[in-house]
């Protein structure tokens, strides 16, 4: 059935002038271009409310009731968890017979809504505590000192897989039309190892790791990569270099070289990498190299290179 069209106040208001003035529900009708049943309905309205808004509505009544609602959101409050049937099975002992619908708008009625759970690190309570010291130490430092960091860590980008996500305009039933697909093979069909930083002013140097990262080949890497790129970011005398906690990085070794070429090191709690802002730098880049579709290992790790070179500093 086809919404009835909701007549303006002004217009509203203009029948209860006409019918005032003596005209018929006809003529009032042929002047402002409306059935004369609709004309109809609001002198009526008017005449046993004495107002042309539009009265509230009762709609049919909620299945649950107050108490039920009440259970339901103090379970869900209590373990998020809850699947909707755990939630009907028990409606249903309390004598209220719902759907698995019914039950996901009554939540949202009053708050709750069904999302993704997010994945993070797992955090044990040292894990919190050095969390938690962290963020009191910096918590008053100027924005600065953040502009003097550079931030570094490593990912993986898969030739297919989960990092290949992308938007498409299509018709109806066209979502499998090759244009509108974006192909997966099983575990992902390879992918590269990278490691990069970056800065407040820009990207740094991306280098692809072909080998099996150890602390030797991590400290040649920050040999190679490192010094260009605060110099290429024309980074101010003292600034601060960042890297998590990964065994190859907190090696006596790296420390040891680290310490010899003078690099001040952003101390890092551990378990903290969504805390790194180079993750979001990492996430635009594989949603860039998404986009193009590389089809071989060599054109993701080229792809990769000429994307990293595209993003700019803000």
């Amino acid at each position: 059935m086809a919404k009835t069209k909701v007549l303006s106040k002004d217009t509203r208001n203009k029948i209860v002038d006409l019918h005032q003035a003596g005209k018929t529900e006809s003529a009032i009708g042929k002047q402002l271009g409306l059935k004369k049943s609709t004309v109809g309905a609001i002198i009526r309205k008017w005449k046993t409310y004495k107002t042309t808004d539009n009265l509230p509505r009762s709609g049919a009544p909620r299945k649950i009731s107050p108490h039920g609602v009440k259970m339901i959101t103090r379970t869900v409050s209590k373990n998020p968890r809850t699947a909707r049937g755990d939630l009907v099975n028990d409606l249903q002992r309390a004598g209220t017979k719902v759907t698995k619908p019914t039950i996901s708008n009554t939540l949202r009625r009053q708050g709750p809504k069904s999302c993704s759970a997010r994945r993070v690190p797992l955090l044990k309570p040292v894990h919190v505590q050095a969390r938690l010291k962290f963020a009191r130490e910096h918590l008053d430092d100027p924005e600065e000192d953040w502009e003097n960091v550079i931030w570094s860590d490593e990912t993986k980008i898969e030739l297919f897989g989960k990092n290949s996500t992308c938007r498409v305009w299509r018709t109806k039933n066209a979502e499998l039309h090759p244009k509108n697909t974006i192909p997966t093979v099983k575990h992902g069909g390879g992918n590269i190892m990278l490691w990069g930083c970056f800065s407040a002013k820009g990207p740094g140097r991306l280098i692809r790791v072909k080998e099996r990262m150890n602390g030797a080949m991590y400290r040649e890497i920050l040999s190679e990569n490192l010094l260009p790129s605060a110099r290429a970011l024309k980074m101010k005398r003292g600034w601060v270099f960042q890297h998590d906690n990964d065994p190859k990085h907190t090696a006596r070794a790296t420390k040891e070289w680290l310490r010899k070429k003078h690099f001040k090191v952003l101390e890092w709690p551990s378990q903290s990498s969504e805390l790194n802002p180079i993750e979001n730098l990492w996430r635009e880049l594989k949603v860039r190299v998404a986009q193009r579709q590389p089809q071989n290992i060599t054109a993701l790790d080229e792809i990769c290179m000429e994307e990293w070179a595209k993003i700019p500093a803000t």
